[in-house]
């Protein structure tokens, strides 16, 4: 919008005068508005990728009573790099050449592959929805652990004290099952599947990092056909032919395929390429009380106040390991 200011009478300097007004004032609201929407991108992004994080774990728990846990991530990565794929072909993105490739293909099976598969196992040996999705937010102690451990980088003494901390409220949340006996009751095996899933997003974010940028499609196709070949030979050692076709099964397979695997991947490395890492971490420790909310109300999951309080501890500690300076 704009007035023509070459075209107006001499004699109207005062029209001339509120005309340049009005269009300094449209231009300063204008662009008001244009950043007022930059910043409400910036921060609906990060809530809505939360939100949708916050299901994953839930379509676990409504699938295991339909199908095998391992048959139903080979399904859903396989689809999910055809969606993925077929949409850079239409768009026309470049893609990387084999050695350019594998990387992505790692850091597919360690974020997806592994991470997806040891947790629905968990799951499935009757680890609480919630209770993994707990363990999942404990990304950040785990990747401080492993600055010290392979990296030989040193740590504050609040991220020390954010470790154990985070750790001991883990140990309250898991201390009620691993110690009672039948129904509801927790073997350390899915404990120690839970760990090596964390153990292994974590890994596969830091290969995440050191690869080159690439279309954010094929980046999506890659590395889900790379969680598809874990998921693949997972199967062949303890997955099981069971499938029943039943509509919830169906709709939870669309949801995960396009919702968490399309639309919350595609968010992520959005985030981490547009500089919102440091956000999203922030915000992912709303994702385990998301998804014990979520696993109450559909599953009728509840937590001990013991229970509750580990959930406060362990968050707690993951934030002061996240606010503490970077390991050196």
């Amino acid at each position: 919008m704009g007035c023509d200011l070459a075209n107006l009478p001499d004699d109207l300097v005062t029209n001339r005068q509120q005309c340049a007004r009005s269009t300094r004032l449209f231009d300063a609201r204008r662009d008001a508005a244009f950043g007022d929407a930059l910043n409400m991108l910036r921060l609906g992004v990060p809530l809505l990728f939360v939100l949708i994080w916050s299901t994953g774990f839930i379509v676990a728990k409504a699938v295991v009573l339909h199908a095998d846990l391992q048959w139903f991530l080979v399904a859903r990565f396989f689809l999910t790099a055809l969606v993925m794929g077929c949409a850079a072909l239409i768009a026309g993105a470049q893609w990387p050449g084999v050695r350019r490739a594998a990387p992505h293909v790692l850091a597919g099976a360690l974020m997806q592959g592994i991470y997806l598969c040891a947790s629905y196992w968990a799951i499935s040996r009757g680890l609480a929805a919630g209770v993994m999705s707990l363990l999942g937010a404990l990304q950040p102690l785990f990747t401080a652990l492993l600055a010290v451990s392979v990296m030989g980088r040193t740590l504050q003494p609040r991220a020390w004290a954010g470790l154990l901390i985070g750790f001991a409220g883990v140990g309250l949340v898991l201390a009620p099952k691993l110690a009672s006996h039948g129904v509801g009751s927790l073997t350390p095996l899915p404990v120690a599947a839970g760990l090596v899933s964390v153990f292994a997003v974590t890994t596969g974010t830091v290969v995440q990092k050191r690869l080159a940028t690439t279309d954010l499609r094929t980046t999506a196709s890659i590395q889900s056909f790379g969680a598809a070949i874990f998921a693949a030979l997972a199967v062949l050692f303890i997955g099981t032919p069971r499938w029943d076709g039943a509509p919830i099964l169906w709709g939870a397979l669309a949801w995960a395929v396009l919702v968490p695997s399309v639309v919350g991947t595609t968010l992520l490395m959005w985030m981490m390429r547009h500089g919102e890492a440091t956000k999203v971490t922030a915000l992912l420790l709303l994702v385990p009380p998301l998804a014990a909310v979520q696993a109450y109300l559909f599953f009728g999951e509840t937590l001990a106040p013991l229970q509750f309080l580990g959930f406060a501890l362990a968050l707690g500690g993951v934030l002061m390991t996240r606010s503490a300076r970077a390991p050196s």
